[in-house]
């Protein structure tokens, strides 16, 4: 008898409280796919790279787990004391009828407890098949072939999972428990009393709207225009000011919302406007701190959401080869080298084989008369004409002085930055034959240089200097371009004048970074021969994976197999994979924890706004049954009721987005969120803000509907009567 109760209490609570039910499903799914991660396909493949920073992401998954333990242990707590609230008449009667108070804990604890084992069922199966979605479309997106695909089910994942599960559950319920415990029957019997409502004075609520907005407002300009200074502290003052000003804000607001009643020009029982703002006004007056919450937590959200896709879209851009040519880079001995590269073994995997040679320009045994060491090149006549081609702000600091350092950014100016890497480079400039580059060029599609005895090329790295269009540099061009055509020579090699190449195409000189440099003179092989310091030459063996390979596997097969391959050769080699491998971790890392957690405080959010709504409508059902006698209609009430779920989620989401809206331009501003494609940034926040929408909206309708069945068997207990 005592064992079918608990079943069919636990059936009943799950299906009156179905939107907490589903959010534990969700939230241990999540958990499963956090836990997770080291057996995705994805995670796998990076550990080959960067194993060391694959272990540290996998210690610090437990954090975040930890983190999201602590934040449902409360929404658990909340969740569970709207149900005991509920059923405290429940309770009462069963206590009149003889049941010990223990037992009515054992019973709660039973009904938990079966709840749990079915959200957990429903929770990992749900967790297994979405983990494995994101393995195989992780696979997917690093290639087909890079590794066989296996089963990401991980035991340890759904061993932690429950225990921290039914660990956070357990605590909740015997906090409940003990509270249950300590009632008395007739307190139990009359349920939990409707809270009076605390509207405060005027002045005072228009105080704190004044407040919470000037703390809004100062912390939106600290963002907007100091995000960067005093490191992290103004950011932290800004996260303050921004929550305490949502909280004073939500309070005034809440109490204010009886003006919009009482000022309406409508103030008949049509449509039951009067009624529907001043339960409304209730929900947030009562309970305006929980409503601040889920406006902060709805805020981290959407920044988060939004960070987490433009990683991923950055992906996209970074993934695809720009400046980067070659697939493999093998240094060693010379002969040996390229007597293996030729080998039966290794010779399918390469096309378009380079022996890249560099080294720096002998500057030894250069002196003037006086005995003082003076360098080769002179470059004076190429700098004055770029600080003359720089904007007029940047120009004259230059010229009075000012400018005592260079930094090589993004923003700035193109000929500010080629003053920054010639002033590290072109005393002693690092020096490449026309041959070896010329080879790049024909691996590229593009014709050789075929310098003159007196020309050289220019030659810059483009992911150091932030190249977008690859050899595209109009500043450089055109004062090239001029010079060429009035006869000048900017640079000379000695005493020898030198005229300089335009529109060089800029490529990667080797696979990923064996050679990192700013900046080369790429000269006649005979130059380079009686220039070149022999010191510090080096050599680089590059080649391509063949184009006919690459169609018949796709590029990460034949990468793997050839990288395999040298690993038995013993001669030190880097790869693309390096590269592609270092930019995907940033972005597993990255995407991953931003998304899990913007989800989850979605889901919290969304799940105390809707448990709170829901139990005031338990708490003021009377009312409803009053509205009836006096003659309204069930339509009349269920439209207030929908009206009042709508202000319940709008007003805490439109705070939200405002705020979200000022933290999204503050990154995009200062680059903390970095789309290169400006295209995808519009169509990528509209994606991710309807995915919010469309998660709000049926969090809504599960609340409408359940407040519906609520007025419902109200209006069926006032007709029994």
């Amino acid at each position: 008898m005592f064992s079918r109760l608990i079943f069919r209490n636990a059936k009943r609570s799950r299906k009156e409280n179905l939107i907490y039910f589903a959010t534990l499903v969700t939230a241990i799914a999540s958990f499963y796919i956090i836990l997770s991660l080291g057996r995705q396909d994805v995670i796998i493949f990076l550990r080959e790279f960067e194993s060391e920073a694959i272990d540290k992401l996998l210690q610090l998954m437990p954090i975040v787990y930890g983190f999201a333990l602590f934040l449902l242990f409360f929404l658990i707590l909340f969740a569970n004391r709207y149900q005991l609230n509920r059923r405290s008449k429940e309770f009462g009667v069963y206590l009149l009828l003889g049941m010990r108070k223990e037992r009515l804990v054992l019973q709660l604890l039973a009904e938990g407890f079966i709840t749990s084992v079915l959200a957990l069922i429903g929770g990992i199966l749900v967790g297994g098949f979405l983990a494995e979605i994101i393995s195989l479309t992780v696979s997917k997106l690093v290639g087909q072939g890079i590794i066989g695909h296996q089963m990401s089910f991980s035991l340890s994942a759904v061993f932690f999972t429950i225990i921290g599960f039914l660990f956070i559950q357990f605590i909740a319920l015997f906090i409940l428990g003990g509270r249950l415990f300590n009632q008395e029957v007739q307190q139990l019997l009359k349920g939990q009393m409707e809270k009076k409502q605390d509207m405060g004075r005027v002045k005072g609520n228009i105080l704190h709207i004044l407040v919470g907005s000037v703390c809004l407002g100062i912390a939106y300009w600290i963002v907007l225009y100091r995000f960067e200074e005093l490191g992290g502290l103004l950011l932290l003052v800004a996260l303050i000011l921004g929550c305490v000003g949502t909280v004073f804000f939500m309070r005034g607001f809440g109490r204010l919302l009886g003006l919009m009643a009482s000022l309406s020009e409508r103030k008949s029982t049509k449509g039951l406007r009067t009624f529907t703002l001043r339960q409304f006004q209730e929900n947030v007056a009562n309970r305006s701190d929980s409503v601040a919450v889920t406006s902060i937590l709805i805020t981290l959200s959407i920044i988060l959401l939004a960070n987490g896709a433009s990683t991923i879209i950055g992906f996209d851009s970074t993934s695809v080869r720009s400046s980067s040519l070659y697939d493999f880079t093998v240094n060693g001995d010379h002969h040996k080298v390229e007597e293996f590269l030729h080998s039966d073994a290794m010779s399918p995997y390469v096309e378009h084989l380079n022996l890249l040679e560099i080294a720096k320009l002998d500057n030894q045994d250069v002196h003037t008369e006086n005995g003082q060491q003076k360098t080769l090149v002179d470059w004076s006549k190429l700098k004055e004409q770029l600080i003359m081609s720089l904007p007029s702000e940047e120009k004259e600091q230059f010229l009075s002085g000012e400018m005592q350092g260079y930094t090589i950014s993004r923003e700035n100016p193109e000929a500010l930055n080629l003053l920054g890497i010639l002033e590290i480079d072109a005393t002693t400039p690092y020096l490449i034959p026309e041959s070896s580059y010329n080879r790049l060029l024909q691996a590229i599609g593009e014709e050789p240089l075929n310098l003159h005895a007196d020309e050289m090329a220019l030659y810059f790295n483009p992911d150091l200097l932030y190249m977008d269009d690859l050899g595209n540099m109009s500043v450089l061009d055109t004062i090239l371009e001029k010079a060429s055509i009035e006869g000048q020579t900017l640079v000379s090699i000695g005493d020898q004048p030198i005229s300089i190449r335009t529109s060089v195409p800029m490529r990667g000189l080797v696979a990923d970074r064996s050679v990192e440099i700013h900046s080369a003179f790429i000269v006649p092989n005979q130059m380079f021969e009686q220039l070149v310091n022999t010191e510090t030459y080096r050599s680089y063996w590059n080649f391509l994976i063949p184009q006919k390979l690459q169609e018949e596997q796709g590029l990460m097969k034949p990468m793997m197999e050839a990288r395999d391959i040298l690993k038995t050769s013993g001669f030190e080699f880097e790869s693309y994979l390096e590269n592609y491998g270092r930019k995907l971790f940033y972005v597993v890392s990255g995407s991953y924890t931003e998304l899990y957690l913007g989800f989850l405080f979605l889901i919290i959010a969304c799940t105390v706004l809707a448990l709170q709504f829901l139990t005031q409508i338990r708490q003021t059902g009377q009312r409803y049954v009053t509205l009836s006698m006096l003659g309204a209609k069930r339509g009349q009430m269920k439209e207030a009721m929908y009206r009042q779920v709508l202000y319940t989620f709008l007003l805490p989401m439109s705070l939200a987005c405002i705020s979200a809206a000022v933290g999204i331009k503050a990154m995009l501003s200062f680059h903390y969120l970095y789309i290169e494609e400006s295209a995808m940034l519009y169509p990528m926040l509209l994606l991710f803000a309807s995915v919010v929408i469309v998660i709000v909206i049926i969090y809504g309708a599960a609340v409408a509907r359940s407040a519906g069945h609520e007025i419902d068997k109200l209006r069926w207990k006032s007709n029994m009567d």
